[in-house]
């Protein structure tokens, strides 16, 4: 079959009101969500569809470069169209980032023409649901923490992920208090990410070295970039001190960096982005390098549902001692406690993801993704230009921009 066209559309959900939330160090302004949707359709008018990385860059990309490469090809392989792209001129390290998101909805199209489920035209399935923890908790106190936890437990999770950053001492007290609110059963994740963005107030590395060692006093699953993401040494000294599992890998932009997490043991649950990352082309090897070194494998999914659809085909590939866990972002809605509200996250699918007491079950009964794409989104989202959020230092006095783009650090204001 023919590829006809390739459309992108960049969203964006505004929040009612800009949420500003202090932290040790200094403050963080969430203003809007972002997202991409991206379409891909035959000659016969069937369309695949997969998120992608949602920033002007990425958008300038695929309209310039990779829609006009894909028109009007033959689409009987994903990946012998992937090893053409790549040898192009065009393709950058950062264009072929790109091109190996927008893969996703190639993929999505070969399986809804082959009638198959995503899952299996891309690996095969060895289950069908895979595990979630809840991941929540930004910015709040101990008590907030513990409360938040304990009400997605009677949801039916059995992990929690939350932020803590109100110092060193007041981060140990939430995580005991996360662990007598959920019970000696329960999975604490810890991250970390905040940090090594406090400016001048960020934790030294001793102090990371002796919050891992509280922290393992309450058995926690994993600690999840305590250190700088570029730091691999240190995170090898902290490995060494055998304290508590560590996770870290979603902010790596290349190959090597990642190769380099894993021939080292920096860590013990390597993660990566779906769609900021490299999509499945860089994913699939990636998780079989873990499966190999005898370590775990863990998404990070931070956007919309049809995100942590598409990263779920791929992790029920693998059986769960390599993929033991999914990501599932908490926002909150009219039915359901969250960090802020994101509707276009769950509005971009045509029914919600199912998902019972903690778990995603894939309908392997359908072709491609399996749930259907909601469309108006795109018109209901219209895209707001400019970063998602801010982070404000108190030391140094310093504004730095998030975006969309988990290969810039920052961005400048």
């Amino acid at each position: 079959m023919k590829i006809r066209s390739l459309r992108a559309h960049l969203m964006s959900s505004p929040l009612p009101e800009p949420l500003v939330l202090p932290y040790y160090g200094g403050r963080r302004t969430i203003v809007k969500r972002d997202a991409m949707l991206i379409c891909i359709e035959n000659e016969q008018g069937l369309t695949g569809y997969g998120p992608g990385p949602a920033h002007e860059d990425a958008l300038r990309c695929i309209q310039e470069t990779i829609a006009p490469f894909l028109a009007g090809r033959e689409l009987r392989d994903p990946d012998a169209l992937r090893v053409l792209f790549h040898r192009e001129p065009v393709a950058t390290p950062f264009v072929s980032r790109v091109y190996d998101a927008v893969e996703i909805a190639l993929y999505d199209l070969i399986a809804r023409a082959f009638g198959a489920p995503l899952c299996d035209v891309i690996g095969g399935r060895v289950r069908d649901d895979i595990q979630l923890y809840a991941s929540a908790g930004m910015y709040q106190s101990p008590d907030g923490y513990a409360e938040e936890s304990a009400g997605y437990a009677s949801l039916g999770f059995t992990a929690y992920k939350f932020r803590p950053a109100l110092g060193p001492d007041a981060d140990a007290e939430a995580v005991a208090r996360v662990r007598k609110a959920t019970g000696p059963d329960s999975e604490i994740m810890v991250d970390a990410h905040t940090w090594w963005r406090m400016g001048d107030r960020s934790y030294p590395e001793h102090t990371v070295h002796e919050l891992a060692r509280e922290f393992s006093r309450h058995n926690i699953t994993w600690l999840e970039e305590p250190l700088p993401p570029q730091n691999h040494d240190a995170y090898s000294r902290l490995q060494g001190l055998g304290l508590t599992p560590v996770a870290a890998g979603e902010h790596e932009s290349t190959d090597a960096g990642f190769d380099d997490l894993i021939a080292n043991r920096c860590v013990d649950y390597l993660q990566a982005d779906l769609v900021c990352q490299g999509g499945y082309h860089t994913t699939r090897p990636l998780i079989a390098s873990v499966a190999r070194s005898g370590l775990a494998f863990a998404f990070h999914s931070w956007g919309t549902a049809l995100e942590l659809l598409a990263a779920a085909h791929l992790g029920i590939c693998w059986p769960e001692n390599v993929v033991p866990w999914l990501e599932y972002p908490c926002y909150s809605s009219l039915t359901q406690p969250g960090m802020y509200p994101f509707p276009l996250a769950e509005d971009i699918l045509t029914e919600p993801l199912p998902i019972r007491q903690g778990v995603l079950t894939i309908d392997l009964s359908l072709p491609g993704l399996g749930i259907g794409i909601n469309k108006s989104v795109v018109e209901r989202f219209p895209w707001i230009p400019g970063p998602w959020s801010f982070f404000q230092f108190d030391s140094p006095e310093e504004t730095w921009a998030v975006t969309g783009d988990h290969s810039v650090r920052w961005a400048g204001v």
